[in-house]
Order: C-alpha cells, then structure tokens, then sequence
C-alpha cells in the first residue's frame, strides 16, 4: 500500500501564515512567516508541504515571491494551490518546482481547461473539492459551483489523479473531519481523496490512515498543529504506525 501522505498546512495572507474559520477570510488568526513555519515543519519530519496562497485564491493580489522562497527553503515535497486558473499561473506554479498544483475554482468554472491541463500534466494536478452539503464552493469558497457528484464524474473522465476534499463546515473548527462525506466520495469514484478540513486529534489521523483501502491516499492538518492539539511528530509516528 502507498505510504499515507501526511500535509502540514501553511497558508499565505498579505505575506504572513494565517489560519481561517470555515473558509471566511475575515476570521483568521495569524501565525507568523511562512518560511518559518514551512521549515519548522520539514525539521519535524514533514515528507510534504500543502502551500496556499489565500490572496491568490480570493482574487485580491498574491504572494507569489514569498511562495518561491518557502519553496526554495526547502527539500521536502509541496503542492501549490492558490488563484491557478490560467495557463500562465498554471505555468508560474509549475515553474516554482512544486511536486503538484491544486486546481480549484477553475476546474468548476472552465471545466475545458482543466480537462486540457489534466490530460497534459497528469498527476501534476489535483483538483481540490469544497463542499457545503453536496454542492462545491469556488472562488475563494465565496461562490458555488455546482453538484460534487457531477464534477468528480466530469473530472474522474478527464483522468484527475487526485481529489483534496474539504467540507468548509468543518476546515478550522477542530471539530473533526466529515468521514460519512469522505467515505461518500471514496465509494462514489476510484479517484484517491486527500481528505481535509477539521482534523482535531491523533484518533481522527488514525481512522482516516484505517480507510486507506477505501481510497484515502493522505491528509491535511492546519489549526491542530497551529493550536497544539498535537505535534507533527507525534502525528508522522501514527500514520507510520
């Protein structure tokens, strides 16, 4: 069985890591540098890095310098998500040296496009779902964008390696992940899930490294590190277990 993908998280507002609430941009706290945080991370053991540029995302400028720094500062693997919506940014993240992008607002709203970007870069791309019940936000989470079942149908068709799923309730609650949503989607497509959004607790990582043979390729962890509810050590010793 593939090793299980453990993700810190580090998002990137206005040049500093920030945590958000349920995807609202207007409630976050704020951690830090980036880079700081990033290598923090990589020194703990981290195989991966999930990389956000929050700006990007939300269409209100970028941090496109700052991104390449934390990237450089590093010899562990990172996916990129962030405003990639065009060849051209789809080219600049490439261009960062990442091991893979995270599309998101453009596989719903251009779906063409990212059916064009899939088919060439192959498991470069993932594609990130973000769910309030069954329907997808996009732009930022501020907008929707459309039935999660229609869009993996779509997206498993055109050969996408690789979903993230985040149901926003949950994403910077500590409330613990939506495993019936995770389970859902698992059973609904042979695509791998990243699964993210609320992880609390060394028993949530456990069952979702328990549902492996079901499709759970890895997760993303963010506040619980950031709040201490545990370390990134003692979380690698769990997946590793």
């Amino acid at each position: 069985m593939k090793k299980f993908e453990l993700l810190p998280a580090v998002d990137i507002k206005q040049g500093r890591a920030v945590r958000l609430k349920q995807g609202e941009i207007s409630d976050k706290t704020i951690y830090g540098s980036p880079i700081e945080c990033a290598l923090d991370f990589q020194q703990a053991g981290a195989d991966w890095l999930h990389l956000v540029d929050l700006d990007a995302a939300f269409g209100v400028g970028n941090n496109a310098e700052i991104v390449l720094e934390v990237i450089n500062s590093l010899n562990i693997k990172v996916e990129l998500s962030g405003g990639i919506r065009t060849d051209e940014s789809l080219s600049k993240a490439l261009g960062t040296n990442c091991e893979r992008v995270i599309l998101g607002t453009a596989a719903l709203e251009d779906p063409s496009w990212a059916s064009k970007v899939i088919k060439q870069y192959g498991q470069k791309i993932a594609v990130s779902l973000d769910v309030r019940g069954e329907i997808l936000a996009a732009r930022g989470w501020v907008r929707e964008g459309g039935n999660l079942y229609e869009a993996i149908t779509r997206l498993a068709d055109d050969g996408c390696s690789l979903f993230i799923v985040t149901d926003i309730s949950k994403d910077g609650t500590l409330a613990g992940p939506n495993f019936e949503l995770l389970e859902r989607v698992c059973n609904f497509s042979k695509v791998p899930v990243i699964a993210s959004g609320g992880i609390s607790s060394l028993a949530d990582l456990e069952k979702l490294v328990g549902m492996q043979d079901i499709g759970i390729q890895g997760a993303i962890v963010g506040k619980a590190l950031y709040e201490g509810a545990f370390t990134l050590i003692d979380a690698i010793n769990v997946v590793n277990k």
